[in-house]
C-alpha cells in the first residue's frame, strides 16, 4: 500500500482541527440559554435584596414610631403625676369631629424640660390635643399647646404648639372617678383629681391603638 502524501495529511489535519473547534465552541442557542439563566438569577437576587431592604426600612420606621409613643408615655407620667390638687389643676373635655374622637386634657405645670420650657419663668397651662397638620389634608398631629398660666389675652400670640407625634387617627381621653367607680368622659372638678387618666390614641399606621393609663393617686389595695 502506498504511503499517504503530504497533501492528504494536510487535508486530514484540517478536518481534525475543524472538528475539534466545533466540539469546543458554543452554539448561539447555548449562549442564549446561558444569558437567559444568568438574567433570571440576577433578577431573583435583586428582588430578594430589594424586599429585604424594604422590610428593614418598614421595621425601622415602626420601631421609631413605637419609640415616639414610649416617649409620650414617659412624658405624661412625669407631668400628670406631679399635678397638685385644686384650683382647676386638671380639666378635660370630650370632643368629636367628623366621627373621630378629638378629646383634650389641660393641666397646670411649672416650667421644665418635660415641656421644653427649661429656661422659661412661671407656670403654664398645657393642653394635650390634636391639631390639623395643614389646611390641604385631613391629617392630624398629636401635640401640646402651652400658654402662660396668667396670660388672659384673647389672642393666641403667646401660645406655643409643640408637635409630638405625626399622623394620628384619633384621641380619646377618659377619667376614672372613684366616687362613681366608673370612667367618665369629662373632668370638670376644680378641687380633686381623677384616680386615673386613660389616653387612647388611634394609629393610622397600626390596627391596634395605643393605650396609656396614668395613675394620679395611689389606689388602695
Amino acid at each position: 500500500m502506498a504511503a499517504p502524501d503530504n497533501q492528504s495529511k494536510s487535508r486530514f489535519m484540517s478536518i481534525v482541527r475543524a472538528d475539534c473547534k466545533r466540539l469546543l465552541a458554543f452554539t448561539l442557542l447555548e449562549i442564549t440559554l446561558a444569558v437567559t439563566i444568568l438574567a433570571m438569577m440576577s433578577f431573583a437576587i435583586y428582588r430578594f435584596v430589594q424586599m429585604n431592604i424594604v422590610a428593614m426600612r418598614v421595621s425601622a420606621a415602626a420601631e421609631s414610631k413605637d419609640a415616639d409613643y414610649d416617649g409620650l408615655r414617659e412624658l405624661l407620667m412625669q407631668q400628670l403625676q406631679n399635678i397638685p390638687s385644686g384650683t382647676g389643676a386638671l380639666l378635660g373635655d370630650a370632643l368629636k369631629v367628623n366621627e373621630r374622637d378629638r378629646d383634650e386634657v389641660t393641666w397646670l405645670c411649672s416650667a421644665g424640660p418635660g415641656l421644653l420650657t427649661r429656661y422659661a419663668n412661671g407656670d403654664y397651662r398645657v393642653s394635650l390635643r390634636l391639631r390639623a397638620h395643614d389646611s390641604k389634608t385631613n391629617r392630624l398631629d398629636l401635640g401640646i399647646l402651652r400658654k402662660p398660666k396668667n396670660d388672659t389675652a384673647v389672642s393666641n400670640g403667646h401660645e406655643t404648639w409643640i408637635r409630638l407625634i405625626d399622623n394620628v387617627g384619633s384621641l380619646q381621653i377618659r377619667y376614672f372617678d372613684s366616687r362613681l367607680n366608673t370612667w367618665v368622659q369629662r373632668w370638670v372638678d376644680t378641687v380633686t383629681l381623677p384616680r386615673l387618666v386613660k389616653i387612647v390614641i388611634g394609629r393610622n399606621d397600626a390596627s391596634v391603638p395605643v393605650e396609656i393609663i396614668v395613675p394620679l393617686a395611689r389606689t388602695p389595695l
